[in-house]
């Protein structure tokens, strides 16, 4: 301690600390400023449930300080995955930004494999869509009124079980898909009810919304198993019609080729039976 208490042994030693901190600290400090690094960001304006693709990225680099630990530096971390919100020009790619699956409320769109389709139809009433209450996974009935002009109010079995998939406000935004919901889109009414169904159904469904009205009564609503049954009743329904379709298709097809139009001495139409008798009378 007396060795400090000498003023210039003191000035030495903060000499010495200073030319350490200048020549050795400081360079090392510097040098991990300036280090670079490699990240990915967009290169333009992404919206909330796309899919990330690769010419939305750039690669680039830049300084290491203050860099989030979770920032993406490699573009197959996140090319194929879809955003959780919307980013743009320049942001960096962020792992809580992105999910390898789309959001709830685009999700239905992605999970479509040809089988089936999604068609939405319009909600005109309140009523129609049962009070605002459906939601994604429900089963419902198509009821018709004065189906296809016959002045008869039925459900059609082609459209006895149907699964909701969204219900949508007049805004575009997906209700009941499990995300949450600003104040006023939870004010907004349902404007229509997106379903999945097959080919056949959705024709059915087009003619039925074209000539008159539609109405949705609620079947189930509950476990995802329980929901499936009622689905594969109604796959089995449209099989055995599209099979009796075929079938009396086929029947057609064989008629007429047993009895082909041919024209007779008169220059009428008749069947090659009916030549063949005639020609067995003369």
């Amino acid at each position: 301690m007396k060795l400090f208490k000498n003023r210039t042994v003191l000035g030495i030693f903060c000499i010495a600390v200073s030319l350490i901190i200048c020549f050795a600290i400081t360079p090392l400090v510097n040098a991990g400023l300036s280090k670079k690094v490699t990240i990915v960001r967009f290169n333009k304006q992404v919206n909330e449930g796309e899919e990330i693709t690769r010419n939305m990225l750039d690669v680039v680099e830049v300084g290491n300080h203050n860099l989030p630990e979770n920032v993406i530096r490699n573009v197959a971390d996140v090319e194929g995955k879809y955003l959780t919100t919307t980013v743009y020009a320049g942001d960096y790619i962020l792992t809580d930004k992105i999910s390898d699956e789309p959001v709830a409320e685009n999700k239905y769109l992605y999970s479509l494999n040809g089988e089936k389709q999604a068609m939405s139809i319009t909600i005109n009433t309140f009523a129609e869509g049962l009070s605002g209450k459906l939601k994604s996974g429900d089963i419902v009935s198509i009821i018709a009124p004065d189906y296809l002009g016959s002045g008869e109010t039925i459900i059609p079995v082609e459209l006895k079980y149907v699964e909701v998939i969204a219900v949508t406000a007049k805004s575009g935004y997906d209700a009941n898909t499990g995300e949450q919901m600003s104040e006023e889109d939870e004010k907004e009414l349902p404007s229509t009810v997106t379903i999945l169904v097959r080919p056949e159904q959705s024709k059915l469904l087009a003619r039925l919304e074209a000539e008159g009205e539609i109405h949705l009564s609620l079947v189930f609503r509950g476990d995802a198993d329980k929901a499936s049954e009622f689905i594969k009743a109604q796959d089995q329904v449209l099989d055995e019609i599209k099979a009796a379709e075929e079938e009396a298709l086929q029947e057609e097809d064989a008629t007429e080729e047993d009895g082909q139009p041919v024209m007779n001495a008169d220059g009428q139409e008749t069947t090659e039976e009916e030549e063949t008798s005639t020609d067995g009378e003369e």
